[in-house]
């Protein structure tokens, strides 16, 4: 997210309003010339150099989901935090008003220190003038907690949100029914005094239509008793045929508070998310109470993007709004009332259905409705709102059964999460909208892992994002960072989810209360420059999957693309309806979204949400054949020519859209196939390939973006979800990328830890492919960008390279060519311009275990009050390396050590050796310092460290600081929330070695 509104001229109008803003100095701009500024986005040609990847801007860095308890917050308190997200290198913070750890909310004071009270409103003041100083940007959610809520809604309120309540009654043949409309089987909610009777029907028990769980009913005796009503009264005599249920349908609010409250006072009510009413409510809150003219300044100086969290609305009855009735109508032409009891919900389970087919394209049917809705009154009325600020909006926009595809073209910023996603397609549902719309960010609420609190290892959560970046993923809002303090709580500090229940909770606390803390900044220079990759220029993926129901966050993932497609290199998007009518939805070469993500074929199923019917909309058939005819591949899994519309048919429209797909099948370059098997053969046939190919299937994962004539590979050794199994294994095989490039074409290896860019010494060429080896650990992740010579500022680009070689490593140096090889003997190169050479290696000393250790230990201890630690100080010999949980005097330790040894080198080390630092097992962070230079940082799930020319003959100091997490002292300081958690192994456990090397230059 790029944070500027560019100027003729140079300066920004946020940086001079920030400026301003620091020095007190009171400015007042017009509304931004564009909107939703703060989301302008990184795509285009960058200016690519060694210094635009090495450092990453603020605008890229990772973010931290920022807990408060309410308003109970110093202003002073407010600023110091947000110097200590800055100094760690990260590049903002979401306030959220969080405290399910809070039992006692009396504690909280509602009535003084509320959400949007007047110290809560103090502190978001304190956030963003200190953000606009230090560079930062400070989100803010649209309500405290979730699901969105303000102050000032009542449950009866037409802006509150609404359920349509049911009520059943069993009437045999020929009886009468006298008495009162029934009742819904659940009771309102505490607060709810009002309700309104929708309808009364009528319909007759169809037994041959009942599943386990459902009530079948012929959908032609449905019958509206609701006029014959009379003060709530109603007399109803039954047909002589089958017996008949009576269904009563009420309307009232659900009474739903948001998360953990109360959080003000008067409490706040979750808003209605279907109609203008509940988005008013909540706007109208802002401007009314939040939106002073200091923050408003303040917003455009260091504001980022109002955030709404998954949309869980709870109810026991049907999610419903006033106007679904009359938009139903307007959809589809239909009206809704004579289906509505196929629609009922009793707890998220269906009551009522009619025949199967039609039950099912009666709910597609409301459910785009409702959709519809959400999209309209919710999603784009905040982001227009938002934008009139000069923010964004960024939402995760599931919960409901709405088309979350469609919705992420709408947003400004969409967000997927790493609890509640199952796999990576949820993430590719969400980056389908975004990158056929044109947005660039597609964010990812990151590590809230259940009863992790104070245990989470930054290795854990670099797994985890690994593969979220592959999928689409670009930006990361860490599960967070928790005021430091509240009443009543204990060491180290007010933490948002722990305790949670009584024992440990969700997530993590990060910040300087966690050892770790110490080494944040490489954690967060790490995780900015793979989000400065993935941000600039534009992306590619190489097939889009139609998706006709848009739902995320379900776990279903596409045909043979996830499973077998993947993991030969194939990258897929989800798409749905809307987003075929977005101005980028065009067709030119061959490739749908030109000037986004390019796909190079449009892959369509049945519905996997219904049982993979084979279903298609007549006006999605349409436009799927307009695409066709201008040129774009595709394959179609199913029996199309038999296929039926997902919605209730109109009149001829089943015939129209076979006769729409019959032609869309005759077309050359469209395939049908019958097995999921036959995928890949069919794109071959179509000329369709991937733009990265694997030598052999793996668990690599990649995405592809373009700038300029640049491609970039982000690279990771992960898997489709973190929970399959067996565990990712390394990988060592060669990998074909494609080069936009058409002149002469270099790889670069860009680490993201160091922020090193250097040529690749070792690769082939064959047409517009470059052929690299990659090897990769287990969830580790690495960047290969294809550029022109000289890009990243090398001098080697004009100099040949090796297609092949005996030796361990080919690389560039400032000498130029060389090889390495850790065991003496005489090494072949084959040139790129033909020639064979080889190098002589006469000696590599062996490896070296260092035999004794110095530990210099910080040991962590609770402080004088919750949000201090106390430190002691211990030092041990050891003379073998084991987890801290296994030295009798670290047992229950947490804090950092330093781990301090000598190696000596023979004599005839030279310059042309290095040697290879091999940690083993080490947990959680680390640095290294060799000789008093501390090295770079060191990825973290490679924990290898390559030394280079910093060792000398003789003595050499190696120093390795580790940090850990805070578990095993909250073991023992806080048995009752802590306890059940076993001893965790961390520490610099080994076995480390030191491997040296000797480097050769090759001669040409």
């Amino acid at each position: 997210m790029q944070n500027s509104i560019p100027r003729r001229g140079g300066t920004s109008r946020r940086t001079m309003l920030a400026a301003s803003l620091a020095a007190g100095v009171g400015v007042t701009f017009a509304a931004a010339g564009s909107p939703g500024a703060a989301a302008l986005p990184l795509t285009g040609r960058q200016d690519l150099n060694r210094d635009w990847f090495a450092t990453s801007p603020r605008s890229v860095r990772p973010k931290f989901r920022w807990w408060w308890p309410d308003g109970l917050v110093d202003p002073a308190e407010i600023a110091r935090e947000i110097d200590q997200i800055a100094d760690a290198g990260f590049g903002g913070a979401e306030i959220a008003a969080v405290h399910h750890s809070v039992k006692d909310k009396s504690v909280l004071d509602t009535a003084h220190h509320g959400w949007g009270s007047t110290p809560w409103r103090d502190g978001v003041e304190a956030a963003l003038r200190q953000a606009a100083r230090r560079g930062l940007t400070v989100d803010l959610t649209l309500g405290p907690s979730w699901p969105v809520a303000v102050p000032g809604v009542a449950p009866d309120d037409e802006a509150a949100a609404q359920e349509l309540a049911h009520g059943r009654v069993l009437v045999t043949a020929g009886a009468t029914y006298q008495g009162p409309v029934p009742e819904p089987v659940h009771e309102a909610a505490s607060g709810v005094t009002r309700r309104r009777l929708l309808a009364v029907q009528a319909a007759r028990v169809e037994p041959a239509h009942s599943t386990r769980k459902e009530t079948g009913l012929d959908l032609a005796s449905v019958r509206d008793l609701t006029p014959t009503v009379r003060d709530g009264l109603l007399t109803w005599t039954a047909p002589a045929e089958g017996d008949w249920v009576l269904i009563s349908s009420w309307q009232r609010g659900t009474g739903q508070q948001p998360e953990s409250g109360p959080h003000s006072s008067p409490a706040a009510y979750v808003v209605d998310h279907l109609s203008p009413a509940g988005t008013a409510a909540v706007t109208g809150f802002w401007e009314r109470a939040v939106l002073t003219g200091t923050v408003r300044r303040l917003l455009r100086a260091a504001g980022g993007a109002f955030f709404e969290d998954s949309v869980e609305l709870e109810t026991d009855s049907l999610v419903w709004t006033s106007a679904l009735p009359e938009a139903f109508a307007q959809r589809t032409g239909r009206p809704l009332l004579p289906y509505l009891p196929a629609l009922l919900l009793d707890r998220s389970n269906q009551v009522f259905t009619f025949e199967a087919q039609l039950t099912r394209q009666i709910r597609h049917d409301f459910w785009e409705t409702v959709s519809d809705l959400f999209t309209t009154h919710h999603l784009t009325a905040l982001r227009d709102w938002a934008h009139a600020l000069g923010m964004s909006l960024r939402s995760q926009p599931y919960g409901l059964q709405t088309d979350a595809i469609a919705a992420a073209a709408v947003l400004d910023i969409p967000e997927g999460e790493s609890l509640g996603f199952k796999n990576l397609d949820d993430y590719r549902c969400l980056a389908g909208g975004r990158d056929m719309a044109g947005h660039t960010v597609l964010s990812c609420e990151s590590g809230a892992y259940n009863g992790s609190a104070y245990s989470t290892t930054w290795d854990r959560f670099l797994r985890t994002m690994g593969g979220a970046y592959a999928a689409g993923v670009n930006q990361t809002v860490l599960h967070g960072f928790s005021y430091a303090t509240a009443p009543n709580v204990s060491w180290p500090g007010f933490a948002a989810f722990s305790p949670y229940n009584g024992a440990a909770g969700y997530g993590e606390s990060w910040g300087p209360r966690q050892p770790t803390w110490r080494h944040a900044e490489d954690i967060a220079g790490y995780l900015g420059r793979v989000h400065r990759v993935l941000q600039t220029g534009t992306p590619r993926a190489d097939v889009a999957v139609f998706r006709q129901t848009g739902y995320t966050a379900t776990g279903i993932g596409a045909s043979w693309f996830t499973a077998t497609g993947v993991p030969l290199g194939w990258t897929h998007q989800f798409l749905s309806g809307p987003l075929l009518d977005l101005p980028g939805a065009r067709v030119s070469g061959g490739r749908l979204a030109p000037d986004g993500p390019a796909y190079k074929a449009l892959f369509v199923e049945g519905d996997f949400f219904y049982g993979s019917t084979p279903t298609l909309a007549l006006a999605d058939a349409r436009k799927l054949l307009k695409l066709a005819g201008a040129g774009l591949p595709m394959v179609v899994l199913g029996a199309f020519d038999q296929a039926l519309t997902p919605g209730v048919p109109g009149q001829d429209e089943t015939e129209q859209l076979r006769e729409v797909l019959g032609r869309l099948l005759a077309l050359p370059h469209v395939t049908a196939v019958t097995d999921k098997a036959a995928v890949g053969d069919a794109l071959t046939a179509l000329g369709v390939t991937p733009d990265a190919r694997y030598a052999t299937p793996s668990t690599l994962l990649n995405a592809h973006r373009v700038s300029g004539d640049t491609d970039f590979y982000y690279l990771c050794n992960g898997k489709h979800a973190e929970t399959v199994k067996p565990p990712v294994a390394a990988i060592d095989h060669d990998v074909t990328l494609r080069r936009t490039r058409r002149g002469a074409t270099v790889p670069y290896l860009l680490d993201p830890w160091t922020g090193a860019a250097t040529r690749i010494g070792r690769y082939t060429e064959d047409g517009d492919t470059i052929t690299v080896r990659v090897t990769l650990d287990p969830g580790q992740a690495t960047v290969v960008a294809l550029g022109r010579p000289g890009l990243f500022g090398d001098r080697d680009g004009g100099r040949p390279h090796a297609v092949g070689s005996d030796a361990d490593r080919v690389l560039f140096t400032d000498r130029g060519l060389a090889v390495r090889a850790s065991a003496p003997g005489t090494y072949t190169t084959r040139l790129s311009r033909g020639r064979t050479v080889t190098s002589t290696v006469r000696s590599v000393p062996a490896p070296v275990t260092p035999a004794r250790w110095r530990l210099d230990v910080e040991d962590w201890y609770p402080g004088a009050d919750p949000a201090g630690t106390d430190v002691v100080r211990r030092t041990l010999t050891l003379d073998t390396l084991l987890p801290w949980s296994q030295i009798p005097e670290l047992a229950d330790s947490a804090g950092i050590g330093r781990y301090r040894t000598t190696v000596v080198l023979p004599s005839d080390w030279t310059p042309a050796h290095g040697a290879y630092l091999e940690l083993g097992q080490v947990s959680d962070t680390f640095r290294v310092t060799v000789n008093g230079t501390r090295l770079p940082p060191c990825d973290r799930l490679h924990p290898v460290v390559d030394l280079g020319g910093r060792l000398r003959r003789g003595g050499n100091v190696i120093e390795i600081e580790v940090a850990t997490p805070l578990i095993n002292r909250l073991r023992v300081t806080q048995p009752a929330v802590f306890g059940a958690t076993t001893r965790q192994a961390y520490g610099l456990a080994g076995p480390v070695r030191l491997v040296p090397y000797a480097q050769v230059v090759v001669h040409p």
